[in-house]
């Protein structure tokens, strides 16, 4: 057998600090709660209303899993949610001060963990790799969902 793509080598990437993520949050809570808020700050930054279905579509989970989030989320005083100004049957969730300081003590640590992990890298290579990631991402957003595997 050959030696992974670098394809295999992004999902293994992925299915790795998915793993860490959930097994440093035991409860799982805190690492529900700065999901949510990621999405939430995510769909912003790019214009977009942060709506349950688009909270569900940039997590990945179904609808009603990510109103259940929401909920946790507002009950937590993380988010508050108001009904969208084009369309008042729609609800959109935005950060409230509490869930900002949350979002940015969680972004602190993300900082703090790619520092060590990459303790041998020139600040070269730390760029590159942003830079790698970021266009990775952004193909992915202009790509809409990705194809599924066909069976063999």
């Amino acid at each position: 057998m050959s030696d992974p793509g670098p394809g295999q080598v992004l999902f293994r990437f992925v299915r790795h600090w998915a793993r860490r993520a959930v097994a440093a949050d035991a409860g799982g809570e805190q690492g529900r709660l700065v999901l949510v808020c990621e999405a939430v700050h995510a769909l912003s930054r790019r214009g977009s209303a942060a709506t349950v279905n688009a909270i569900a579509h940039e997590i990945g989970i179904d609808q009603s899993g990510a109103s259940r989030l929401i909920k946790s989320a507002e009950a937590a005083g993380h988010l508050t949610t108001a009904a969208a100004a084009a369309d008042s049957r729609r609800r959109e969730a935005s950060l409230t001060p509490d869930g900002r300081r949350m979002l940015d003590a969680a972004h602190r640590w993300q900082e703090s963990v790619f520092a060590e992990l990459t303790t041998e890298w020139s600040q070269e290579e730390r760029i590159a790799f942003q830079r790698a990631m970021t266009a990775l991402m952004e193909r992915s957003y202009a790509m809409g969902a990705p194809a599924k595997p066909t069976p063999r």
